[in-house]
């Protein structure tokens, strides 16, 4: 690899002018060994948050931030597969869909995150589970992986190394919202568990990170996009995050809604959302015919119990007891002041006041209550009466003052009826892309 000047690069960029493969390649991995310094990668971040990357300078990207560290390799004879949300509000589609997918003889090296702002993270949620290992060795998510079909853990540090480091950056330059360097972050971690196929769920709304369908489209077309190029078979759907998914949104709470979802009594929308994604997956890999017959499938494993076995299976091998009691904080009702129909849900909303209760993080070093949380019980578009629950919330009773109104405030009452709007608003296909 030839050496490049950094500051050259990085006036390019700023420019609005095309990097080359060499000048991208160069660049992570002087970053990755500590050879460019960190106000450089940040300055060359800067440069792309304001003047973006073309199709080919995002794969590039993706590429050589996967190629700084180890790709996961695996025995013949399964198909290997993923699914990343963009993170939303009560989404625990994860602690659902990873044993489904694995009672259909596929295999799910699941990588998840923590959360952070008003999304909650996968990782925290199942760190309730009593004894539940959330940081592996490579070794260990190869092994369980293999032998039960699913595990779900944090990123070792083997895994994209130069993702981590420009991760730490982005958040403290404001250059997180770069859909280039938000699709490099994603896929670059995705491609390192050596997947046949990925299916993403790019939310929309109050409670997601991209509030409009043309942001969305734009990043999952971004995504789709940069699987193509790199040979991963990728599937995007657009999802409405404008109210939570499911009932609960918390971390102990959430997980005994995921375990109620594999037992056949979720709520319509989790359930819904899952097997979708679930069908998209057993489609790529060639497991079923079309998405009707892959979601029938999936619900073959629900009824019969496999998969809630698959579950506990799952939570034995990461060194979890999931029949050990799971805190949970002394419930209070939060009521409707007035008749009519719920016409909006303040999303983000909900999400911080978990985070002032303590169930969540405005900074990676907050520690988490796993015990507090909300349980919604009401949606948009239901008739509500003068004094009606609206939301149960779980929570240590001297803390209720400090969400009570924030809560009550995040939902508008209103005289008219408002129309739903539809769970899966779009699908987007690699070969719908030029």
């Amino acid at each position: 690899m030839q050496p490049i000047n950094p500051v050259h690069v990085i006036a390019k960029k700023r420019d609005g002018l095309v990097l080359t493969l060499d000048e991208i390649a160069a660049f992570v991995s002087g970053f990755t060994s500590g050879t460019i310094p960190d106000y450089q990668m940040s300055s060359l971040a800067m440069a792309i948050y304001l003047r973006g990357m073309n199709a080919e300078e995002t794969a590039a990207l993706t590429e050589q931030m996967l190629a700084s560290g180890t790709q996961l390799a695996w025995h013949p004879g399964y198909s290997i597969v993923d699914k990343h949300s963009t993170g939303g509000v009560g989404d625990k589609v994860s602690l659902v869909l990873a044993p489904l997918l694995a009672c259909c003889e596929l295999r799910v090296p699941m990588i998840s995150g923590r959360g952070l702002g008003p999304t909650g993270g996968t990782l925290d949620k199942l760190e309730s589970i009593p004894g539940f290992r959330t940081a592996l060795t490579l070794a260990e998510i190869q092994s369980i992986t293999e032998r039960v079909g699913c595990v779900i853990t944090g990123a070792s540090a083997e895994i994209a190394p130069a993702d981590r480091k420009l991760y730490a950056l982005r958040d403290v330059t404001a250059t997180v919202a770069s859909i280039p360097l938000i699709t490099a972050s994603i896929m670059s971690k995705k491609l390192a568990e050596g997947l046949d196929a990925l299916v993403l769920d790019v939310k929309i709304g109050s409670g997601a990170f991209m509030k409009t369908r043309e942001q969305a489209t734009e990043l999952a077309e971004s995504l789709v996009r940069t699987g193509k190029r790199t040979g991963l078979h990728t599937t995007a759907l657009l999802t409405d995050m404008d109210q939570p998914l499911g009932r609960m949104i918390g971390n102990a709470i959430e997980v005994d809604e995921a375990v109620d979802a594999l037992s056949g009594n979720g709520p319509e929308d989790l359930v819904e959302l899952t097997l979708r994604l679930g069908a998209e997956l057993l489609l790529a890999a060639g497991k079923a015919s079309d998405i009707k017959n892959a979601a029938s499938n999936l619900r073959q494993h629900v009824n019969s119990g496999a998969a809630s076995e698959k579950l506990r299976e799952m939570v034995a091998a990461q060194g979890g007891d999931l029949d050990a009691p799971r805190a949970r904080a002394p419930a209070h009702i939060i009521a409707a002041p007035r008749a009519g129909f719920v016409h909006t849900i303040d999303v983000k909303a909900l999400g911080y006041a978990v985070i002032d209760l303590g169930g969540g993080r405005r900074k990676m070093s907050d520690t988490i209550d796993h015990s507090v949380g909300l349980e919604m019980l009401v949606r948009v578009g239901d008739a509500v009466t003068s004094g009606q629950p609206l939301v149960r919330v779980f929570a240590p009773l001297e803390k209720l003052p400090e969400v009570k109104t924030s809560i009550a405030n995040s939902m508008t009452i209103r005289e008219r009826q408002t129309q739903r709007r539809p769970l899966i608003l779009d699908r987007i296909r690699g070969d719908d892309l030029p």
